[in-house]
């Protein structure tokens, strides 16, 4: 054998894989070959398939680490892999990212911030291209910019009145004032000159402030409430937002500045049912716009935020008193100022200069017609509408309404004559200072209905009188609230009864300057912790009198002390009960009794219809329908009656107020009515009000009297008004009321009362004596064995006998039929049955009238007959003269 080797025969093709540097060579499947000597075999030669699979073995496979290093003679051993693990697929979007944990699994990375930002904007630019080529300019104004009238009808369906036919007029630019431009824009929109008609950042602050609860610009431009005013409407709707967004950016773009401000001042409301700056500036300052000064300019700026919570003469909704409407008004002024001062417009000095409130008008209530009555009539119906729904102001005056009222033309005018009448007889302003300022109120309504037939709420708004005084408030009734006391006593009776209703017999101290008394007998204390003492009208003293006297002459301490003994909360309890409205109210304390309560008159006269209707309560009511554009709106149905005192009080009640209209009663100038009526006079603390309530069955009016300087608010005196020492109801209100009822009931047929259930529980108040019944004596055997002589035959008549009189007793010495004796028992006689009489029979006669004409009876005639006379059922009117003509005379004074 050569020592030569053989050399390999040559490769063909492509040469073998050689291992990758730093790799091992691939070893043969039975390992290495090696001898005892010299150098290891060379591993035979296998081809290309062989060595392809040996480069996949070395990529898939993993080094198993040998102790050492490398195998013996510098080769490695290589053992089997793992099969990798396939990868994993990718999401479109990850998240939650994949190969994170915790917070960073859920934490979006930079790229998935900036792709969403980015598809965002793409989004929202794609919407907004949509929104501004879907959404088009009106080519008309809608009904706000183009409003109608509301019409009101009288109860005949004749038109009473239209309402918002000229409260717009519209104005050039050039004749609006700068001032007024420059206050807007500070309050409204500070970037108006400036912006596109949208203010990204006006909404910000807006919606920052909202939730902050600040108080500065609103979000919407001053375009934004044009084109809301002039084509849109006031619905807060997303689709409204959305329209006016994108109709305001291309009214902005298409129209100038001067245009768009020229259309928000004369389409904007500003209270007062005024539309437009034009009408704003006749409603609140009585000149026109061109002539508006800063000052007022301001004003008009801050009525822009919300005219009912800010017109400082008070508006409709809770809370908008004009104390609280004034105290907003002037916080929004000063702070508008201080925004002209911060843009500019006006310097320090100016801003303090302007500091003070400008004089406003008082407010003109809404209407036209052809009375003075008008414009009273419309506001009463007006709220009428407003608290039964859910209009608000500005929509309701945007027009479109017919209100059917209950207002009966003629009586309203009967109603104002009367006023007139009275003051032309009565009052000479121009002669006696006391006389001027004097105002009236009344109004008038139907029992067992409700409804609002009359009122008279002063002389006109043409004539400088704007407040409505039928449905005034702040004017106390005085004593025509104690029917209510009475009406508590009789329905719930006092401690002293066991609080079982009481007679209107019962008796009450009437003294002047009595101290009233708690129930537990104790005094009653001022705040100054001293007994008080209640005063009668005149200083009068009346000694122990029954409520019904009282109620006749008007005596305040037996009221009081009566209203102490039911208890002030069953009086207030029946007021209201009665139809008397709870927030006019006083503070319950002895003078509650005494009317220091501010009704209205509408309200004084539907609670006294109550007692016309045998306590039947109806809420007064002055609107019967309401239609908006031709189509019926809900709730005006008529009130609902109700059983609210019971029926035999309330008849009662009236029998004692009857009594007050006679010849010396408080309301005996209601006698020329000349039909059964019912009624009370009411006169208040230093004769600042004076009132009449009356009624008949088919009518209950109420009119009131007072003294008030529109300038000076405040109720003034009403001594030496008209001539007299004191006004009083039974003076110049009885007389208004009598004329125009003498008018309103024309041709109507005089009706009775219904006739009331005696009440026979009697209970006096403390302190009223009580009579001592004496027990009869024990008879001896003498007047036991003795028979009664025989009657005289003188004494027989055509008259029944009367029934024998008892036994005299010890102290008795006269026989019953013994002429000659001298002791009174003919006018004893008389007083008793007189008294039986008289209660039994006698409606306006009652328990007094029967011991009068027994007493006279007794007098005039002696002995019984005289009492026979003065007890007849009917109070004595068909009596013999001589024998009756007491219970007569008590018969016709209603005692």
């Amino acid at each position: 054998m050569s020592e030569h080797r053989r050399k390999p025969p040559p490769q063909r093709g492509r040469r073998a894989a050689s291992p990758a540097p730093g790799r091992r060579a691939a070893m043969p499947p039975s390992g290495p070959t090696t001898s005892s000597y010299g150098p290891p075999d060379e591993r035979p030669y296998g081809g290309r398939a062989e060595a392809r699979r040996a480069a996949q073995r070395g990529k898939g496979g993993r080094r198993r680490p040998q102790a050492g290093g490398a195998a013996a003679g510098g080769t490695t051993v290589i053992g089997r892999g793992r099969r990798p693990e396939p990868a994993a697929k990718k999401r479109f979007i990850d998240y939650p990212r994949s190969g994170k944990s915790g917070f960073r699994r859920w934490t979006p990375s930079f790229k998935q911030i900036t792709g969403l930002t980015f598809s965002g904007l793409l989004a929202l630019i794609g919407l907004f291209a949509i929104g501004y080529a879907w959404v088009e300019v009106p080519t008309e104004a809608n009904a706000a910019a183009t409003q109608q009238s509301n019409i009101y009808y009288w109860a005949d369906g004749t038109v009473l009145a239209q309402e918002g036919s000229k409260n717009r007029q519209n104005l050039k630019y050039e004749d609006i004032p700068n001032e007024m431009q420059e206050a807007v824009v500070a309050a409204e929109n500070a970037t108006f000159w400036e912006d596109s008609g949208v203010d990204p950042r006006g909404i910000g602050r807006a919606l920052l402030n909202m939730a902050t609860g600040g108080d500065t610009q609103g979000g919407s431009t001053i375009t934004q409430q044009y084109v809301k005013n002039n084509f849109l409407t006031q619905d807060q709707t997303l689709s409204r937002k959305f329209k006016e967004l994108f109709i305001s950016i291309k009214v902005g773009a298409e129209e100038d500045k001067e245009s768009i401000m020229r259309g928000y001042l004369n389409t904007a409301y500003y209270g007062r049912n005024a539309y437009g700056l034009q009408a704003a500036a006749q409603a609140y300052f009585g000149k026109d716009a061109v002539d508006l000064d800063r000052s007022q300019s301001t004003f008009l700026a801050t009525v822009l935020k919300g005219p009912d919570l800010y017109d400082p003469a008070g508006g409709v909704t809770e809370g908008a008193t004009a104390e609280a409407n004034t105290d907003r008004a002037k916080k929004r002024y000063a702070w508008i100022l201080q925004r002209q001062v911060d843009l500019g417009d006006i310097s320090k000095q100016e801003r303090d200069e302007l500091a003070q409130f400008p004089e406003i008008r008082e407010r003109a209530p809404a209407g036209s017609g052809d009375t003075a009555q008008t414009s009273y009539l419309v506001e009463t119906a007006k709220r009428y509408v407003l608290a039964k729904t859910e209009v608000t102001v500005k929509d309701f005056e945007l027009g479109g309404y017919e209100i059917q009222t209950t207002f009966e033309k003629d009586k309203v005018q009967a109603l104002e004559e009367a006023v007139d009448a009275a003051r032309d007889e009565h009052l000479k302003p121009e002669e006696r200072e006391m006389d001027e300022f004097v105002q009236f109120g009344a109004a008038s309504v139907k029992p067992n209905d409700g409804a609002i037939i009359a009122l008279y709420g002063g002389a006109g708004a043409e004539n400088g009188h704007y407040a409505n005084n039928a449905d005034t408030s702040g004017v106390p009734v005085g004593s025509t609230w104690k029917p209510f006391v009475l009406a508590a006593a009789m329905e719930h009776g006092t401690y002293r009864s066991d609080h079982v209703g009481i007679s209107p017999e019962s008796k009450y101290n009437g003294d002047n300057e009595i101290v009233i008394k708690n129930q537990d007998g104790s005094d009653y204390l001022t705040d100054k912790n001293e007994p008080f003492r209640q005063v009668n009208d005149g200083n009068r003293d009346y000694d122990y009198i029954t409520l019904r006297d009282a109620m006749r002459v008007s005596a305040n301490s037996p009221f009081v002390q009566l209203g102490m003994d039911v208890g002030m909360d069953k009086v207030r309890d029946v007021a209201a009960a009665a139809g008397i409205s709870e927030h006019s109210f006083a503070t319950v304390e002895p003078s509650f009794a005494l009317g220091t309560s501010t009704p209205s008159a509408i309200r004084m006269a539907d609670a006294y219809a109550t007692f016309a209707a045998s306590g039947t309560q109806t809420e007064p009511y002055s609107v019967t329908e309401v239609k908006l554009n031709g189509e019926p709106e809900d709730g005006f149905e008529k009130p609902k009656k109700e059983q609210a005192i019971d029926r035999n009080v309330a008849d009662m009640v009236t029998d004692v107020l009857q009594g007050v209209i006679a010849p010396d009663g408080t309301g005996a100038n209601a006698l020329e009515l000349g039909r059964p009526a019912a009624g009370k006079t009411g006169t208040t603390d230093q004769n600042k009000s004076a009132w009449w309530v009356g009624y008949t069955p088919q009518l209950s009016t109420a009119v009131t009297m007072f003294r008030e300087d529109a300038t000076n608010p405040g109720l003034l005196s009403m001594n030496g008004t008209g001539g007299k020492d004191s006004i009083h109801g039974g003076d110049i209100p009885t007389a208004v009321w009598t004329t125009y009822m003498k008018a309103a009931l024309e041709g109507l047929p005089p009706e009775d009362f219904p006739e009331p259930s005696p009440i026979t529980e009697v209970a006096d108040g403390p302190g009223v004596p009580q009579p001592k019944p004496e027990p009869d004596p024990e008879p001896t055997e003498e007047e036991e064995s003795e028979e009664p002589e025989p009657e005289p035959e003188e004494s027989q008549s055509e008259e029944p006998e009367p029934p024998p009189s008892p036994e005299p007793t010890e102290t008795e010495t006269c026989e019953v039929w013994d002429f000659d004796c001298d002791d009174g028992g003919g006018q004893d006689a008389g007083t008793s049955t007189g008294q039986d009489g008289g209660q039994d029979g006698g409606q306006d006669g009652g328990q007094d009238g029967g011991t009068d004409g027994g007493t006279d009876g007794g007098t005039d005639e002696g002995r019984s007959s005289g009492g026979s006379g003065g007890g007849q059922p009917d109070g004595g009117t068909t009596g013999e003269p001589g024998d009756s003509q007491g219970g007569w005379l008590a018969g016709r004074r209603g005692e």
